[in-house]
């Protein structure tokens, strides 16, 4: 009876394994989709254009009105708060120059979702 159970567990334990990296390239390649449109979506001087202000890796001719993007998870310590920041700045800093994205339409939720993942990760 103990090896029957044991090969059960066995079984199980390597089905739950082998079913995780039959997954894991596919979520990869998702995420790694969403972050290059995130970074597209940054550096599009139609849309988010955050290297007008932000100087961030990669990025060609950036500005220096606002602080460089980097460690941003050390700054923001989860990507709700990034988020609510690039959707209206104004709210945590009245008087800062940075554009209220989401509240004024500028980016759509989706768009801002990519950002937030891209930016969140530098």
């Amino acid at each position: 009876m103990k090896s029957v159970i044991k090969s059960i567990t066995t079984f199980s334990a390597l089905a739950a394994i082998l079913g995780a990296m039959s997954f894991s390239p596919v979520l990869a390649a998702d995420e790694k989709s969403v972050m290059e449109a995130g970074k597209a979506l940054s550096f599009d001087r139609k849309k988010g254009n955050c290297l007008a202000c932000h100087a961030i890796k990669d990025g060609v001719s950036p500005g220096n009105i606002g602080p460089p993007l980097i460690y941003m998870s050390a700054r923001y310590k989860t990507k709700e708060a990034l988020r609510a920041q690039i959707y209206d700045a104004t709210v945590a800093n009245p008087d800062t120059l940075m554009p209220p994205f989401g509240k004024h339409g500028a980016l759509s939720d989706a768009e801002i979702s990519k950002i937030v993942e891209f930016i969140y990760s530098l």
